[in-house]
């Protein structure tokens, strides 16, 4: 049997999912709904999003309502006549009318195992906190936010210089590799769903630039995993002078600097860049002065004036 599934995504991450969906011969995507495109890059152009630009391509209907909450918009799901629907990081909280449309409900790929890490940042999280296993989950979606019952989760070991961009890559693979087969049984009836434990749920929300910056009083481990956790964005970053520099990618270095050396302060080792931090030394890899491409840390540090080599903190 063939299911007719209606595809709810935006951002890279849906992609891979919404590929496995259109290569495999039990679903008929009717309809790819994705968000309107947005000014993007340093010219503000607009530009479609990644899901809008694959779905052209593979020559599927698209549809980029400005919300879904309108009666036009809701009745271009309903002319779908979907199965299910399958949404993925679509970027709008559904209302409970469009959660009924499809006879199987809505199904969510969530990039956290559920409940822990619920809400918009999950993978950086997950890097930020030191978690060693993150994983994918699938369920159906209710109006409380990812609180929905699980019908699956994939665990997946956090590789040790993993970035968000990296583990983002990654999860949206796993989703990919696993999604048809739980939505085919899900629709045949062959899987049950969980109801998630509420007590002991956490949360994330959305990061901001301000969440990039680096506090050099704490230990050389916690700012190193900022430092993957904030990168592909907001990119963690520091002021020297008056000037922000941002920190693509670090190591916690295993040697000393001065004993006696404030949070913050620069110095090298070996030609190494270090930074004290709250609680060991930090090595500094890949720098971005402000306006200027990023660059190795040990070329940035023969511009500066080591006198003055302190970050504020």
């Amino acid at each position: 049997m063939i299911h007719r599934v209606v595809f709810l995504g935006t951002p890279d991450f849906a992609v891979p999912s919404l590929r496995s969906l259109l290569d495999n011969p039990q679903f008929n995507v009717k309809l790819v709904i994705t968000q309107p495109d947005r000014p993007a890059g340093r010219g503000k152009r607009s530009t479609p999003p990644p899901v809008a630009v694959y779905a052209t391509e593979a020559g599927v209907p698209l549809f980029q309502p400005q919300s879904l909450r309108d009666d036009f918009s809701i009745a271009q799901l309903e002319n779908a006549r979907p199965d299910v629907l399958i949404v993925v990081a679509y970027g709008e909280i559904l209302t409970r009318r469009v959660l009924n449309i499809a006879p199987h409900g809505a199904l969510n790929v969530h990039p956290s195992l559920l409940p822990r890490y619920r809400g918009a940042a999950p993978i950086p999280a997950a890097i930020a906190n030191g978690d060693s296993i993150t994983g994918v989950s699938m369920m159906k979606m209710v109006r409380r936010l990812d609180a929905g019952p699980v019908i699956a989760t994939f665990p997946l070991a956090i590789p040790p210089h993993a970035t968000t961009g990296s583990l983002s890559s990654d999860l949206a693979e796993l989703a990919a590799a696993h999604l048809p087969s739980i939505v085919s049984d899900w629709i045949d009836g062959a899987l049950e769903s969980i109801e998630q434990d509420k007590s002991i749920a956490t949360y994330t929300r959305e990061w901001t630039k301000a969440d990039g910056m680096i506090d050099w009083a704490h230990s050389a481990d916690v700012i190193e995993r900022l430092v993957r956790a904030a990168l592909p964005w907001p990119v963690a970053w520091t002021v020297l002078n008056g000037s922000r520099i941002q920190v693509r990618e670090s190591r916690v270095f295993a040697g000393m600097g001065t004993p006696e050396a404030l949070s913050g302060q620069i110095q090298t080792s070996d030609a190494r860049v270090i930074v004290r931090t709250g609680y060991g030394w930090l090595e500094l890899i890949t720098v971005q002065p402000e306006s200027k491409r990023p660059v190795q840390a040990s070329a940035w540090w023969q511009t500066v004036d080591s006198a003055s080599a302190r970050f504020r903190t």
